[in-house]
């Protein structure tokens, strides 16, 4: 049996009851969920070993420690809407307005009316790229800018959605740098996590880099890669994925072959689709200060924001991920293909389990990451046990 460490407050017994079954049951190898309730934190857990390969109980392994950070992968896209996000509130940025009147390249192609709002809720027309960037091409800061601003869209754009599973990291991460004239991971760095102090980053310092054992390897996807959501039957993303010219496996391809995600390179590449590092505890707290104010910290959404986030700009049949999906701005939304705690929760899930959100009317912020792959599902099981177990809490 895996020791769980940590602490939960009472009545959120269930979620450590969860947390343990995981490893007993559901193939858990290391991880860490945490759980602010109101911006106090309720739970805070941990448990098996930072090496992805080896057995949680391995007495030779290293063990998941407090602060242990992850690679978070699309989790990752829930931080960078912020960006865009409090840009707004701040007046800094349109949401209505043409990428282009930012980004005077971008226009090419016939790209002159994609909004702001489109890339934020998939409907830009542009999750792959004809000519897909190596992985050093990938986090050069200046191919992957340049590809999508040359790419021609997929679909009229803002008349159909389609997850922008690579695309997402240079339209976010370049209209951000346009915008403020500092990159995005420097911008959360910044306004964000420094603020906050939740350890989180867009982008791996050096200072980070250095901590021996700060970053637990994770496991890495066998290739090809399924995108891996909830199915109903006759619903097969891997089937579409198997299909070299589906737009679903170009999406996932537009960074080929696949990066080493535990090379120190791409770990401090500023990729705000993919490549975000986090602990439980950093998710959480940056969730918890979106619908509140946080312990030792501020609330970064004015009401007003809130809703932009939660409110629906998608949903439907998705081009790429060939189920149905819900986005607000840059944040998945309570439905079948990615069930969060209630119907107004809003956050990201992460290809391999990590999942963070927020539900405002039960002041629930959440944050789970975990090393070992599991293909197939985006609503990973160890994460909705997990989701779960809040509810029961909640239900007293």
């Amino acid at each position: 049996m895996v020791d769980v460490q940590g602490t939960v407050t009472d009545g959120f017994e269930p979620v450590r009851d969860a947390f343990a079954e995981n490893f007993a049951r559901r193939g858990e190898r290391g991880a860490a969920v945490t759980v602010y309730r109101d911006g106090r934190k309720v739970a805070d857990l941990w448990g098996g070993t930072k090496d992805a390969d080896a057995a949680p109980d391995d007495t030779g392994a290293a063990p998941w420690a407090p602060g242990t950070a992850q690679i978070v992968r699309s989790a990752t896209k829930g931080v960078a809407a912020a960006v865009l996000l409090l840009l707004h509130q701040r007046g800094q940025v349109d949401l209505d307005a043409p990428v282009g009147t930012y980004w005077p390249e971008f226009k090419a192609n016939g790209k002159e009316r994609v909004l702001v709002r489109h890339l934020l809720s998939h409907r830009a027309g542009l999750p792959v790229l004809d000519a897909p960037l190596t992985p050093a091409e990938a986090v050069d800061g200046v191919s992957g800018p340049r590809a999508v601003a040359a790419q021609a869209p997929a679909w009229e754009p803002g008349t159909a959605h389609g997850y922008h599973a690579q695309t997402y990291s240079w339209l976010l991460g370049e209209l951000v740098h346009r915008i403020t004239g500092r990159t995005i991971g420097t911008w959360v760095a910044g306004e964000i996590a420094r603020p906050l102090a939740a350890d989180l980053w867009i982008g791996l310092p050096e200072a980070e880099r250095d901590r021996a054992g700060r970053v637990a390897p994770v496991e890495p996807p066998a290739a090809p890669a399924t995108p891996g959501l909830r199915v109903r039957p006759k619903q097969s993303v891997s089937a579409a994925y198997d299909d070299p010219d589906s737009l679903t496996r170009r999406a996932f391809a537009a960074i080929t072959p696949l990066a080493d995600e535990n090379d120190p390179a791409y770990r401090a590449a500023e990729l705000p689709a993919s490549a975000g590092i986090a602990t439980a505890d950093g998710l959480a707290r940056f969730y918890a200060s979106l619908i509140g104010d946080v312990e030792g910290g501020r609330r970064l959404f004015a009401p007003a924001t809130l809703t932009l986030a939660r409110t629906e700009e998608s949903v439907g049949p998705d081009r790429v991920l060939v189920v149905n999906t819900r986005f607000g701005l840059g944040y998945m939304l309570h439905g079948a293909a990615s069930p969060l705690l209630a119907p107004g929760s809003f956050g990201h899930p992460g290809r391999g389990g990590s999942l963070a959100f927020a539900d405002p009317e039960s002041g629930i912020a959440f944050g789970y990451v975990t090393n070992g792959l599991q293909k197939n599902v985006t609503a990973d099981p160890r994460a909705q046990a997990l989701v779960r177990a809040v509810g029961k809490a909640l239900a007293g």
